[in-house]
């Protein structure tokens, strides 16, 4: 096949059930593809994704971006949201916004919270074995994959454990907002889920004001009381809004993608039972061989030359994550899931300016799923064909039925 047909074969409900063939093919016969439709150098080897990703003058598509690509961004309060939060921000408003938030994800942090992580991981997995009990199927992201992450990160923020099942369905209509091409369904779906959590935050924020607490939104709240012009009201309700999304979205899929993974190859699985020392490198294993976010964006603000190819000044680049974490020249053998693997490298958390600010969090928890599901329970299976979730940037399952006993 051609290069624009392995690309398009990504779309297709085969494409989306196991891109990697396609991938391999694509970067073997053009690893900087550029794709006239769309407008965007397509980058599927490893090294090239770095580049880039590392590079200060490939910047993430903001508001400045949206004048000339998105005119009408102004009447979209997804995209009002988006391209000016810290995910999308750029130069000084990103190294601002990033400061006020990098302490509540600092190692010394992230070690205090191992303890809550442990401790909900083992009641929800009681909650799943009672799910599962006398051979019964239950859906693992429904009980564990989602209410985890969401648990960890609505206490870092401050999101009563009352208010939190609420949101699941806000995080995916706000996650829309990575799918390359947008429908008017996904901006109206967008749209509709930030400002109900705008909304939500906003009272939050006003309780918080009333009664402080040890949380993020108090945190904040300091700082922007101080009015020292380093954070707007709106960016405000906008940080929590993305970190609370950002912080259970991706570690959901992360979660649900581990298990599959290692369900799938029962001979690594067993390696993990016998050695769970070895549990944190399968969880890096999974993020390469697997990862959840597959492809993300920047624009290449110099003319630069990526993998031999000219990219001129403007021109738009596609990393594919995907891609990158099977590139044979990284990783040997790279189709093989090996818990053992050493010197596993993986770009699922970005690098350079924009690296997530809640990767060790998001590894963790994995390892703490991981780790206690194994030990708990010796006969954990597929129950059926798990239900991947309809996506082109996102690699996740809106379903994962299991069962703990044959």
């Amino acid at each position: 096949m051609d290069s624009e047909t392995l690309l398009s074969s990504m779309f297709t409900a085969e494409g989306k059930e196991d891109p990697y063939p396609a991938l391999a093919e694509l970067r073997r016969i053009a690893p900087v593809y550029y794709h006239e439709k769309l407008d965007t150098y397509f980058l599927t080897r490893f090294a090239d994704c770095q580049q880039v990703l590392s590079d200060p003058s490939c910047l993430t598509p903001d508001l400045t971006w949206c004048e000339t690509e998105l005119p009408d961004w102004r009447e979209h309060p997804a995209a009002v949201f988006f391209y000016s939060s810290l995910l999308r921000a750029n130069g000084t408003d990103h190294v601002r916004l990033r400061r006020l938030v990098a302490d509540r994800f600092s190692a010394r942090r992230v070690a205090v919270l191992t303890e809550r992580i442990e401790t909900t991981t083992t009641a929800l997995l009681d909650r799943f074995a009672d799910a599962t009990r006398d051979g019964a199927a239950a859906d693992f992201q429904e009980l564990v994959g989602y209410p985890l992450p969401v648990a960890v990160v609505g206490d870092l923020i401050g999101v009563p454990h009352t208010d939190q099942d609420r949101f699941h369905h806000y995080g995916q209509d706000a996650s829309r907002l990575l799918e390359p091409v947008r429908t008017d369904e996904d901006w109206k779906r967008a749209d509709e889920a930030v400002t109900a959590l705008r909304g939500y935050f906003a009272q939050l924020v006003a309780l918080r004001r009333r009664r402080p607490a040890d949380d993020l939104v108090s945190a904040l709240l300091a700082v922007r009381e101080a009015d020292d012009g380093r954070l707007a009201e709106s960016e405000l309700l906008d940080m929590l809004l993305l970190v609370f999304v950002a912080g259970f979205e991706t570690t959901t899929s992360l979660l649900g993608l581990t298990v599959h993974a290692l369900l799938s190859h029962p001979d690594q699985l067993a390696l993990l039972r016998e050695d769970p020392a070895l549990v944190p490198n399968g969880v890096e294993e999974s993020l390469r061989w697997d990862t959840p976010v597959r492809m993300t964006e920047r624009i290449a603000t110099r003319p630069l030359t990526v993998g031999g190819v000219a990219i001129p000044q403007g021109g738009n680049i596609t990393t594919v994550l995907a891609a990158a974490g099977r590139d044979p020249a990284r990783h040997p053998d790279p189709d093989a899931f090996d818990v053992l693997r050493p010197d596993i490298r993986v770009l699922s958390f970005s690098a350079g300016a924009h690296y997530c600010l809640g990767a060790a969090l998001a590894r963790l928890e994995g390892a703490a799923v991981v780790r206690q599901l194994l030990a708990r329970f010796p006969g954990l299976a597929h129950a059926r064909r798990p239900v991947r979730r309809d996506s082109i940037s996102l690699r996740a399952f809106t379903r994962l039925p299991l069962v703990t006993s044959g």
